[in-house]
């Protein structure tokens, strides 16, 4: 099986049970807090497992397990977030979480996937480019709920909107998915949140860079990547020049 196809299996294989979890909350009437550490106590147990019986000479770093440093010396990394969006995927009726799976080498995404479950959707590496832009009157920036204000300087200057949504999956997703033009987080994130919706957006031609302008660079002793601006590339160079201040 290629790494392509394994990133996209594992990605749908947690989904799944993380599915399954959410309906057994709702049956059994578990508290929000109870449902995300299940979620992400098990979905982490899944991937580490399947990882472990697929890839059992790849390293990994989740966010849910112990990072013991070993992973920085190895040539082939799986960088995973098995529940991003936690905080949603406790809220009723919520679809912002996704699952998060990314194979480095050498520094960089080699395969990804991101899988939103709650949305039935599996985008991967395998796939070919991002969809065309829906029907809209301008650009649409996405970003998260609290940091609109960086987000804007972007839309004013490619004459667009901003939106706002949870989940760095799901809103990087929505790039590719052609819902959106442009995904601003113009703060540092783990390499967790980071990885996965990187290596699947450049797989379909996107252009990703940290807020700085930089090339995202994976599995460093501290693994937190400067930002992460993900954009069609008709608006880059704009979308670069409004957030170096």
């Amino acid at each position: 099986m290629q790494d392509h196809e394994v990133a996209g299996l594992l990605a749908g294989e947690a989904g799944d049970l993380l599915l399954e979890i959410r309906d057994r909350a709702m049956a059994e009437g578990w508290s929000p807090n109870r449902l995300r550490d299940e979620g992400d106590r098990q979905a982490h147990r899944l991937l580490v497992d399947r990882l472990n019986g697929l890839r059992p000479h790849d390293a990994l770093l989740s966010e849910e397990g112990q990072d013991d440093g070993a992973r920085v010396d190895a040539e082939r990394v799986w960088i995973v977030d098995p529940l991003d969006g936690t905080h949603d995927f406790g809220r009723p009726g919520s679809i912002e979480w996704a699952v998060h799976v990314a194979l480095v080498v050498d520094g960089s995404p080699s395969a990804a996937a991101v899988c939103l479950p709650a949305s039935r959707r599996l985008y991967g590496t395998a796939m070919s480019t991002a969809a065309r832009p829906s029907e809209r009157d301008g650009p649409v920036v996405i970003t998260s709920r609290s940091q609109w204000g960086e987000a804007e300087e972007v839309a004013a200057a490619i004459g667009g909107v901003v939106r706002s949504c949870g989940s760095a999956g799901v809103k990087a997703m929505a790039v590719v998915a052609g819902s959106a033009d442009v995904y601003v987080h113009p703060s540092g994130l783990y390499e967790w949140d980071a990885c996965a919706p990187a290596g699947v957006a450049m797989a379909a031609g996107l252009d990703v860079h940290g807020v700085d302008g930089s090339r995202l660079q994976f599995n460093k002793a501290r693994p937190v990547v400067p930002g992460l601006v993900i954009s069609r590339p008709e608006y880059t160079v704009s979308v670069l020049g409004a957030l170096r201040w």
